[in-house]
Formats: structure tokens, sequence, C-alpha cells
């Protein structure tokens, strides 16, 4: 018996530590347009939920045409996340490496982008 409690306690004490804790993460994403011409719909998609990489999450219009912007909250153990903007259904830095945004110590951060430039 004290055997089976022992082996009981052990995994439960393993199954715990194994547990990454969770925090929320805001992340506004602002995305500068100004050298794309006739802007009809832009979008990011990611690796972490709430975004996807299977379809777009539409950014809004701060300034039409050349600024983009949408606030996203992250609930991660992770220190950051991966996304690609998408303009007129168009992906930037086809075949290249995603970004890879750093979230902040602080709840909220802010990341700037030009479309398709590093």
């Amino acid at each position: 018996m004290k055997i089976k409690l022992a082996i009981s306690l052990s995994i439960l004490v393993l199954l715990s530590s194994c547990v990454q804790k969770t925090y929320k993460k805001t992340v506004v994403f602002r995305l500068d347009t100004s050298e794309i011409k006739e802007v009809k719909k832009v979008g990011i998609r990611g690796k972490d939920k709430p975004l996807t990489w299977d379809y777009d999450t539409e950014m809004k219009a701060i300034k039409k045409d050349s600024l983009y912007e949408i606030t996203v909250t992250f609930e991660t153990g992770y220190k950051f996340t991966e996304v690609k903007f998408v303009v007129n259904d168009a992906f930037e830095f086809q075949n290249e490496d995603n970004r890879k945004v750093v979230f902040s110590e602080k709840d909220t951060c802010t990341y700037n982008a030009t479309f398709n430039r590093r």
C-alpha cells in the first residue's frame, strides 16, 4: 500500500511540474503599406492562437492605404511568436522566415512593421 501511495505521489509531482505557466501578452501590430498601390485588404497570420496560418485576421485602417492596426492578446508560456502580414491576398517574405515578435516583459507592447521589409 505504501509503495502505491509513493508511486501515485511521484506521478502527481512529475505531472504538476511539467505544466508551463502561461501569461497574457498583448501586441499592437501596426503595418505601414504606403509603398503599395491600391490596398484593398490587409491581414495578419501567425503561429499562435488567436492567429492562425489558415486564414487572415483582418487589420483595420488607421490611415487608408498606408497604416493598418490590430491588437492581439496571446495566452502563452513562450517569449515570442511568429507572424506574416498579408496585403491583397499576397504574403510578405515568400519562401523566407517569418517575423519573430518578442513579447515585452510588460503586458502590452507595440510592433511596428513595413510590408515586406525587415
